[in-house]
């Protein structure tokens, strides 16, 4: 494995993403894949990290944090395992619907 293979992160899952912005949310799609190809390629260890580089993400515990997508008009829920380099899209909606939801419970 090469360097640059062992730093990369897996996203669970992209399908989601892309529901999401085949499901009439269509400005949603490039933003979308502009996070997955940051979130691939990121080399986060801790949520702190997670942080420097989106100031406005909401960290909720050590494992769940929310970033504002699209000009902060969606939100997306993603748990990070830093130690497997993984990270799972819990949750992708509109401000609205984000408000409905328990984050505590994704």
């Amino acid at each position: 494995m090469s360097i640059l293979e062992a730093d990369l992160v897996r996203v669970i899952a992209r399908s989601t993403l892309r529901s999401f912005w085949e499901a009439g949310h269509a400005d949603a799609e490039q933003p979308l894949k502009a996070w997955y190809a940051e979130a691939s390629a990121a080399d986060w260890g801790t949520m702190m990290d997670i942080k420097a580089r989106y100031a406005h993400a909401s960290v909720i515990d050590a494992e769940r944090v929310v970033f504002n997508i699209g000009g902060n008009k969606y939100r997306l829920v993603a748990k990070v395992w830093f130690a497997g380099r993984a990270v799972w899209i819990k949750f992708v909606g509109t401000h609205a619907e984000y408000d409905a939801i328990d984050v505590n419970a994704l």
